[in-house]
C-alpha cells in the first residue's frame, strides 16, 4: 500500500540527479529561503539565551541580550555570573550555541553544495 508523501511548502525542493539543473532564479530562491531559516534559528537561539540569562543568571534585559549575543557569536561571556544555576545555564548555552553555528552553516551551504554536486553529476 502506497501512502501519499506531503512536502513541506516552507522547505526548498531540490531536483533529482536525473533532472536538469535548476534555473538561476530557482537557485536564488533556495538561497533566500535557507537564509530566512538561518535567521529564524538565530532569533530563537538568541531568545533562549536572553530569557535564560535574565532569569537563571539574574541580570538586566540589556545585559542578558549582550551576553547571549556574545556567546552566540563565539566571542565569549561579558558579564561575570555569580549564581550556580547561571553558570550551568551559561555552560549549556555555550555548547548549544556551537551546535547552532554548525547547523546554520550547513543550512546556508546546502543549496550551494547541491548545485555543485548536481553540476558534477550532469557532466558524467
Amino acid at each position: 500500500m502506497k501512502t501519499a508523501h506531503r512536502r513541506n511548502p516552507l522547505l526548498p525542493k531540490y531536483e533529482h540527479k536525473s533532472e536538469p539543473l535548476a534555473t538561476s532564479s530557482v537557485y536564488l530562491k533556495r538561497i533566500l529561503i535557507n537564509l530566512a531559516w538561518t535567521t529564524v534559528v538565530l532569533f530563537v537561539s538568541l531568545s533562549i539565551g536572553v530569557v535564560g540569562y535574565k532569569y537563571l543568571a539574574p541580570m538586566s534585559w540589556i545585559d542578558a541580550l549582550h551576553n547571549a549575543s556574545m556567546i552566540l557569536s563565539g566571542m565569549g561571556p561579558v558579564v561575570v555570573i555569580q549564581t550556580n544555576t547561571g553558570k550551568l545555564f551559561s555552560s549549556f548555552y555555550a555548547l548549544f550555541s556551537g551546535v547552532v553555528f554548525i547547523t546554520n552553516i550547513g543550512i546556508l551551504i546546502a543549496p550551494v553544495a547541491h548545485r555543485f554536486f548536481h553540476k558534477m553529476n550532469l557532466e558524467d
